[in-house]
């Protein structure tokens, strides 16, 4: 459900709809007279959707703007307040049904289970009747045919009306509101051949096509369920985003006691108890304790951050090693988490309108074959004057031209490559992704933990080399970053060692007491007297406020990721680099790696805004990304990708995960998408190719329906056969595209 804001009702007009006062209810104002509803379309499912949706709901007087996000199946609307459209009764009149709550997740997909069925009833009733059908080809007395008829034509019944009804639901949703889609004609085909060959049987024809009509159905079943499965799994991130923020918060009270509350009621200048461990539930600003926050969803940077009173924290940031009091300076639907999650809906739907291959193909295919096919009936009817052959070679052209290798020519595709990826060691969650990748021209890479491993490594320069032993015990008994990083530097020294009284001071460090010995392991301005602070900064080990050690971190490249960036500059694709780590952090990863374009210091609105400014110039980009804060990116990039270390909402907010150290995988998943994008269109070709060569002779009388659908299933399986050729090469280089051709993109 979208967030709301307050509704002045003096303001609105005198509205006598339900429907239309929940709308208001439920959308929050943009600007001053303009609000913005989102609503929940199940029946969302491919680009003749989102065009008949978008184009149907722009008609509407008051609405401003319509994005539909296929992979959320949503629709977020602008609408003027004055007019107030009602959009529920809109969507119901384009023929989706559509509520402002977002439906129960199941644990199961039901839509995924229909699909399996519906295959494996087709798939079951098209074997027995070919295996009747192979009785009636052998030669079958008229008697016996006649019993082989009737037996085929009960098989047939339940897969023509269960199978079939995948089709003949989506082709009657379509005609009933003035549409057209690829399943009308399979619908005509099948229930023609069905209803021709009982009405043959009826009457003892000497053949009957219920052989055709099963194996039609079986054959386009396959590709339905597998381009099902693939574009499932383009799961939204925004769900996981949304779990970052806690059901609720401690509030303290001006008496002092202190309450739990509700997220939702949680207002600007209560004072929220944070305990170490709690996320920050709204943004704010400290007004009690010091501590440490991993900021990673704000900022990337892989170190926890100090704070202390009168600092701004955002929410979603994680409080690490002490209790803090903050001032709620935003609420849960204004704060900057929710900005992300805004974000991250804007990017998705921008990415959903992506037109795929198969559905621009689709277009074309509807209004040809059912003016060929009724072509057809009519010159053999008025030629003949016998309505069953009329009927008989247009039910064949119908057959033959069914786009069993057009609808297989993509998914299958995509299935293959996405087995040649995952060899490689790369998962893919979206075929369509795969389509994109290789147009891409672009890539845009995170620093911390994505061009680096964003595990910080010390290096240590002793002054006292005899204590390092109890720098290495201290190290040992902390979770902070840095100690991780000195224990595992100093593994190999022994610290067989008592430590006597020891504590970890929030925001400064470790310290220790050993006899009349003081021991500190952290910043230098805590550690150091003021002798030694004059020429010492960083973390620093001290023995009495002496320096013992200095201790310095870098994060180290990935493997391959200098062979990486070269291949991909040698194949003339731009690399960016955007952080929002340090400048000079930024500038040694860049200048190691040879990448001109950086910028450092960017939050994630400044991540999608550089993205969105590369795109308006023509780019189409990669965005390679691991951390909470990139998860917008990744979103609004063309395509995105993410190591499998990437934080939980990184990586379901990117198209690809690789699951390897080496940045190889980025190589590697675009020379992939290249040859599945060539293997792609040599299947077009053939079934163009088998179209053309097919077409003509079942017009002219030469086919039978039987014919037809063998001669589908052979195109089927070229088609499959070719898509198995796909292997791993290295990157092509890359021509640069126009601008217009990237339209023909979208």
């Amino acid at each position: 459900m979208t967030c709301c804001s307050a509704v002045d009702a003096a303001s609105l007009p005198d509205i006598t709809s339900v429907l239309v006062e929940e709308q208001l209810m439920v959308s929050r104002e943009v600007r001053p007279g303009v609000r913005e509803s989102e609503l929940s379309v199940t029946g969302i499912h491919c680009a003749n959707c989102i065009r008949a949706i978008e184009s149907g709901m722009m008609k509407l007087n008051g609405v401003e703007s319509v994005r539909v996000n296929l992979s959320t199946k949503r629709v977020n609307v602008h609408w003027q307040v004055k007019q107030a459209p009602d959009l529920i009764a809109a969507l119901t009149r384009i023929g989706f049904a559509a509520n402002f709550t977002e439906p129960e997740r199941k644990a199961r997909d039901p839509e995924l289970r229909r699909l399996v069925l519906a295959l494996a009833v087709a798939g079951f009733c098209s074997m027995n009747v070919m295996m009747f059908s192979v009785g009636v080809w052998a030669g079958a007395d008229p008697a016996t045919r006649h019993a082989f008829h009737w037996i085929s034509a009960f098989i047939a019944l339940p897969c023509v009306l269960y199978s079939g009804r995948i089709y003949f639901q989506s082709a009657w949703a379509a005609l009933r509101h003035g549409r057209t889609n690829m399943d009308v004609p399979i619908s005509i085909g099948v229930i023609l051949a069905y209803l021709l060959s009982l009405y043959d049987t009826i009457y003892n024809g000497p053949h009957a096509y219920f052989d055709a009509a099963t194996s039609l159905l079986f054959f386009l079943l396959i590709g339905r369920t597998l381009d099902y499965m693939m574009r499932e799994k383009a799961r939204s991130a925004v769900e996981g985003l949304m779990r970052l923020v806690p059901n609720g918060a401690t509030i303290e009270n001006d008496d002092g006691r202190r309450s739990y509350l509700p997220i939702d009621q949680i207002k600007t200048g209560m004072r929220i108890v944070l305990a170490a461990g709690d996320r920050v539930p709204v943004d704010g600003e400290i007004v009690e304790g010091v501590s440490e926050l991993d900021c990673a969803i704000a900022t990337g940077e892989s170190a926890p951050r100090h704070v202390v009173t009168g600092m701004n924290v955002q929410a979603g940031m994680l409080n690490l090693s002490a209790p803090l009091i903050v001032k709620a300076t935003a609420t849960v639907k204004t704060s900057f988490l929710a900005e992300m999650v805004r974000l991250m809906e804007a990017a998705e739907g921008g990415r959903a309108r992506y037109r795929r291959i198969a559905d621009r193909a689709a277009e074309l295919y509807s209004p040809v074959v059912h003016t060929v096919a009724f072509a057809t009936f009519l010159g053999w009817l008025i030629a003949t004057g016998d309505w069953h052959q009329a009927i008989t070679i247009a039910i064949a052209v119908l057959i033959i031209t069914c786009p069993c290798a057009l609808g297989l020519a993509v998914p299958i595709v995509q299935v293959v490559a996405a087995r040649r990826l995952f060899e490689n060691g790369i998962l893919v969650k979206d075929g369509s992704a795969i389509e994109r990748m290789n147009a891409i021209d672009t890539v845009v890479f995170d620093k911390t933990g994505t061009l680096t491993l964003g595990k910080p490594v010390a290096a240590i320069m002793p002054v006292m080399a005899d204590k390092l032993h109890i720098a290495a015990a201290m190290a040992r008994q902390s979770r902070h970053p840095y100690s991780k990083a000195i224990a595992a530097q100093l593994h190999a020294v022994s610290d067989n060692i008592s430590l006597g009284q020891m504590s970890e001071q929030s925001g400064l460090g470790m310290e220790a007491r050993i006899g009349a010995d003081l021991y500190r392991l952290g910043r230098a301005e805590w550690a150091l007297d003021a002798e030694e602070l004059a020429n010492n900064t960083g973390t620093v080990f001290s023995c009495n406020g002496k320096l013992a050690a200095s201790f310095f971190f870098e994060d180290i490249l990935r493997p391959d990721a200098v062979q990486t960036v070269e291949m991909l500059q040698k194949a003339n694709v731009k690399i960016v680099l955007l952080s929002g780590d340090e400048e000079k952090a930024v500038a040694r990863v860049s200048d190691d790696l040879d990448i001109d374009d950086f910028a450092a210091r960017l939050l994630p609105a400044d991540k999608v805004a550089r993205l969105k400014h590369l795109e308006e110039q023509g780019h189409r980009t990669l965005m390679v990304g691991d951390g909470l804060n990139d998860a917008p990116a990744l979103a609004s990039a063309y395509v995105s990708m993410a190591p499998a270390s990437a934080a939980d909402i990184g990586r379901n907010a990117a198209d690809f995960v690789f699951l390897h150290k080496s940045l190889g995988a980025v190589t590697a998943a675009l020379s992939i998408a290249q040859g599945a994008a060539k293997l792609v269109r040599e299947n077009f070709a053939l079934s163009i190719l088998y179209n053309a060569i097919a077409l003509p002779i079942a017009i002219a009388g030469y086919v039978t329906p039987l014919i037809a659908a063998l001669a589908m299933s052979v195109s089927s399986i070229m088609v499959v056969g070719n898509a198995l050729r796909l292997k791993t090469g290295r990157v092509q280089r890359v021509t640069r595209q126009t601008s217009s051709d990237a339209k023909v993109l979208r």
